[in-house]
C-alpha cells in the first residue's frame, strides 16, 4: 500500500472513531435527554450509566481550571497528531488513527460542555474499575495497537515500510 493510500485508509478509521462517539453521545444526550446519573443495569460487571469527567484518564486533573485541561491534551492531540504524519508502518498509523479520533471526540466534549460524557460504567465484584465512553475504547484499542506494534520483533529490513 503507498504511503498515500495507507493515510487516507488510516484517516478514514480515525475518522469513523471520531463519528461513532459523537452519533452515540448525541443520541443520549438530545435524543434520550440524559444529562448526568441515569443508571441502567447491563450486566453484573457493566452498567449503563451517564456521568460528567472534567478530568483527563481517570479523573486525572479534575481539579485544574478547564482551559488548562484543553491546553494540555491539546498538546498530546498535536504530538499524537505528528506522530501518525512521520509514522512509517500500517499498524502505528492505524493506532494514531484511533486514539486520534477518539481524542478529538473527548476534546469536542470539553469545548462544548466543560467535560466529557462517558456511559459505560465498569467494575468487579463490587469495586469499580472506571467509566469510559466510545472514544476511550477507540483510544484503547489504538493504544494496544501500537504496544504490539513496539513488541513485535524488529524486522525493518523485512517490514514493509511506508
Amino acid at each position: 500500500m503507498t504511503p498515500q493510500k495507507t493515510a487516507m485508509f488510516s484517516a478514514f478509521i480515525g475518522f469513523d472513531a471520531f463519528i461513532f462517539d459523537r452519533v452515540h453521545k448525541y443520541y443520549q444526550l438530545n435524543i434520550e435527554g440524559w444529562s448526568g446519573g441515569e443508571y441502567v443495569p447491563v450486566t453484573p460487571f457493566l452498567d449503563y450509566v451517564m456521568v460528567w469527567n472534567t478530568g483527563v484518564s481517570y479523573g486525572l486533573l479534575s481539579g485544574f481550571p478547564q482551559a488548562v485541561v484543553l491546553t494540555i491534551v491539546g498538546m498530546a492531540f498535536g504530538a499524537l497528531l505528528w506522530w501518525w504524519i512521520v509514522s512509517k508502518t500500517f499498524l502505528v498509523r492505524i493506532g494514531l488513527a484511533l486514539c486520534l479520533g477518539g481524542a478529538l471526540s473527548n476534546i469536542v466534549d470539553r469545548w462544548l460542555y466543560g467535560a466529557v460524557a462517558d456511559f459505560f460504567h465498569l467494575y468487579i465484584a463490587g469495586q469499580s474499575l472506571f467509566v469510559f465512553n466510545l472514544a476511550d475504547a477507540f483510544i484503547f484499542v489504538g493504544a494496544i495497537l501500537l504496544i504490539i506494534d513496539a513488541f513485535l520483533p524488529n524486522m525493518t529490513n523485512n517490514r514493509k515500510n511506508i
